[in-house]
């Protein structure tokens, strides 16, 4: 559908296993990004053909936990640029010199924050 609608990439996330999409043709600088979460997700990703893999949670404790030392890890496994997410906060930030990747992302960092209402 990217290609049909003539954009300048697509995002596969880490539950798409097909490699479907590699018989189609792409543009020369059409990007394919991808996420994973562990170690077989990762070798998914690189058959698939993306160039950028959003590895998470690095912060943030949920089912996806990985942590700074298992991130590292998983980092190392692949010559992909890998982005962080998951829990990214200003405490935080410095930490993700620590694993060396390539760029950081979240929601909750970037979303402005609003100042409280005030009583009249």
């Amino acid at each position: 559908m990217a290609l049909n609608l003539n954009l300048d990439g697509a995002y596969i996330p880490s539950f798409n296993k097909s490699v479907s999409h590699l018989s189609f043709s792409k543009r020369k600088n059409f990007l394919l990004i991808g996420s994973a979460h562990n170690n077989k997700e990762i070798k998914i990703k690189e058959r698939q053909g993306v160039s950028v893999l959003f590895l998470s949670s690095i912060f943030k404790k949920n089912k996806n936990y990985l942590g700074l030392n298992k991130f590292k890890l998983l980092k190392n496994l692949t010559n992909k640029k890998i982005i962080a997410l998951g829990g990214v906060s200003n405490e935080n930030l410095k930490k993700l010199s620590l694993v060396n990747c390539d760029g950081f992302g979240g929601i909750s960092f970037f979303q402005k924050k609003t100042a409280p209402k005030r009583g009249r």
